[in-house]
């Protein structure tokens, strides 16, 4: 049996996950699989003092697998904070990949044409740094001050699953962050990018410094697939670039991944990368692509460890999606006029459609 942890979330992040959860219908699908929720809302994580989170994340090391919605991050110092940063911590996640690929029917920024994917640091670097000012604020001479924190084993992880994503896509490996500037702090990543480097000599490498990787991306460097690894902040910086050069940020998955010491995946957590969009909330407009692709995500990494119905499944919602904007049935962030209800409606008839035929094929495609 197939555990998925699920963790509820704020506003629209909410809405879309109750739409997506439909595309995980043990029925529907044909697998044998139960959903553990848990409510990460900001009301109740300030009711529990977070004691929720520490719980989903307990509950995603035992599971393998969970789906998140979109949840608010209170601005207060003294607040509740973000429950990324202590998901990514309780499971020991190591990487957060992004892909942006080309949406049917959306015409891409810049002309891009092949996958790119971004291969990010999921904790450390400027996220959870301590922070602290000193001297006089009515003078001027106020100084702000923050330690940042990288590890050598959080580098090798991210330079080495950007290698095998990259092997695996046929692309190559691009990009990297600002070494020549700080050849201590962000030179470790490019020394762990070098050592990938060697173990892979069949994956094409090209180094470039974060400003010129930026350039790159809107100039022409996506000229076959492209694996971008990044520390943490640089990583979210460029997903938030990649995703709307594809049509829109609500276009495809997030994975959060934690690894065991052969860097097989332990645990996957898929979510949107966009935000709860409030002014979205109730409107029946928001995409619920994103969200759809990580409940197709995460079925596709329990293929990956065996369970054969779910692999099967995954394929049918990627397609499924795809197919549907393809259609023409697109909301209104790529110029459509189709709501989130009846997008969802099509992905699941398209669903149900598919693995039906390929049941009565004796196939999978």
């Amino acid at each position: 049996m197939l555990t998925i942890t699920v963790m509820e979330g704020d506003e629209t992040g909410q809405e879309l996950l109750e739409r997506a959860l439909r595309l995980l219908d043990p029925e529907l699908l044909g697998v044998e699989l139960t959903l553990e929720r848990f409510d990460l809302s900001l009301e109740h994580r300030r009711r529990t003092a977070n004691a929720v989170v520490d719980d989903a994340a307990q509950a995603m090391r035992a599971s393998g697998f969970g789906i998140k919605a979109a949840t608010i991050t209170p601005e207060g110092r003294d607040d509740v904070g973000s429950p990324n940063r202590i998901l990514r911590e309780g499971i020991d996640g190591k990487v957060i990949i992004r892909t942006g690929r080309r949406i049917p029917g959306v015409t891409p920024f810049g002309g891009v044409h092949y996958p790119i994917s971004v291969v990010r640091m999921a904790v450390g670097d400027a996220y959870g740094a301590e922070q602290w000012r000193e001297g006089d604020e009515g003078s001027g001479g106020e100084v702000a001050l923050r330690t940042e924190r990288i590890t050598r084993g959080n580098c090798s992880a991210v330079a080495e699953y950007a290698f095998r994503t990259a092997a695996q896509m046929g692309g190559k490996v691009y990009g990297g962050p600002k070494w020549t500037v700080s050849p201590v702090y962000e030179g470790m990543l490019k020394e762990e990018m070098d050592a990938a480097a060697a173990r892979h000599p069949e994956v094409i490498y090209e180094p470039v410094l974060i400003d010129a990787t930026y350039a790159g991306l809107i100039t022409g460097a996506g000229e076959c697939p492209l694996v971008i690894p990044a520390l943490n902040r640089d990583g979210d910086c460029l997903s938030d670039l990649v995703m709307p050069m594809f049509g829109s940020i609500a276009g495809a998955e997030s994975v959060l991944l934690a690894f065991d010491e052969s860097l097989d995946t332990k645990v996957a957590m898929a979510e949107a990368p966009h935000g709860t969009a409030p002014a979205l909330l109730g409107k029946d407009v928001a995409n619920p692509m994103a969200m759809i692709l990580a409940c197709g995500a995460v079925l596709g990494y329990a293929g990956r460890a065996g369970d054969a119905a779910a692999e099967t499944a995954s394929r049918a919602i990627y397609e499924a999606v795809l197919e549907t904007v393809g259609a023409g049935i697109r909301t209104p962030d790529l110029a459509g006029h189709s709501g989130t209800i009846e997008f969802t409606d099509e992905v699941v008839s398209r669903v149900a459609t598919k693995l039906e035929v390929w049941a009565s094929l004796g196939s999978t495609r």
